[in-house]
């Protein structure tokens, strides 16, 4: 469905980057993406690296697009989109990644029943294995979730969802690399206080990490069987455990991502520039 498309992005961050090197490396011609943004330094990176076409007109991209990908920061969506109801037309797709922005704030923004599909994806995105979630808005049809579930597909794994779910899905997914970054520097931190160099403690961090991860995803098991695998009678890593527990560590990621969902919720609320 992308290849007859024109795509453009409202916005040309890391985001709407990842996304771009998905669609490229997916077979897409960069000349069938368009991306506006607004710094001059932004819009020379994007057509240099990508060969993509760049403009500094949200509305003249939109108005040549196909499919509209919105990949601005929350706190604009009132005014970019005013700033696009001309052009967006009924027979155009918009896709949103904002964080907090919900489908009917975007269709009654642009008032000419143009259909939305949201989305959350996360920054592993840039490397193709993000995680991301999307749902419909009201107008939106079948084909536009599978059109919305390939484009996210190019950059990692795609889960549909209802949209009050989304706010979740942004504390858990959308912020989750952050926790995961921090769980890694904490323990290549660990390693270098009992002795390891820099580069060798990073490098066992990172990889344990990635190698967790993907023993849960391959074997299909529960995150807590695989662990109590790992927990001999007695041993190392029973009493590491025990000293997470006592530090709350279990809790405190779970107000982590409350702290998220609230904070997402919070942007749909807050007056919008």
């Amino acid at each position: 469905m992308l290849q007859n498309n024109t795509i453009g992005f409202i916005g040309g961050g890391n985001m709407a980057e990842a996304i771009i090197k998905g669609l490229v490396a997916g077979g897409m011609a960069p000349r069938n993406i368009v991306v506006s943004d607004p710094v001059l330094d932004r819009r020379a990176h994007l057509a240099t690296s990508l060969q993509v076409r760049t403009s500094d007109d949200n509305s003249e991209v939109a108005k040549e697009a196909d499919l509209i990908v919105l990949a601005i920061k929350p706190q604009l969506a009132a005014s970019v989109l005013s700033s696009l109801e001309g052009a967006v037309t009924p027979q155009k797709l918009v896709v949103s990644i904002m964080a907090g922005i919900s489908t009917t704030f975007i269709e009654e923004s642009l008032l000419n029943g143009c259909r939305v599909v949201r989305a959350m994806p996360n920054t592993p995105a840039l490397v193709q294995t993000g995680a991301t979630a999307i749902c419909g808005g009201r107008r939106a049809t079948a084909e536009d979730i599978e059109t919305a579930r390939e484009l996210f597909h190019l950059v990692g794994t795609v889960y549909q969802v209802a949209e009050k779910q989304m706010d979740a899905v942004t504390g858990v997914s959308g912020s989750g690399p952050a926790y995961a970054f921090t769980f890694i520097e904490a323990l290549a931190d660990a390693g270098v206080k009992n002795g390891l160099t820099r580069e060798v403690s990073v490098g066992l961090a990172v990889q344990t990490v990635l190698g967790a991860a993907r023993l849960v995803q391959e074997s299909g098991e529960h995150p807590a069987v695989l662990r109590d695998r790992v927990s001999s009678p007695g041993g190392t890593t029973i009493a590491a455990l025990h000293a997470l527990e006592n530090g709350r560590f279990h809790g405190l990621i779970m107000d982590a991502v409350d702290a998220a969902v609230k904070r997402s919720k919070e942007l749909a609320g807050i007056k919008l520039l």
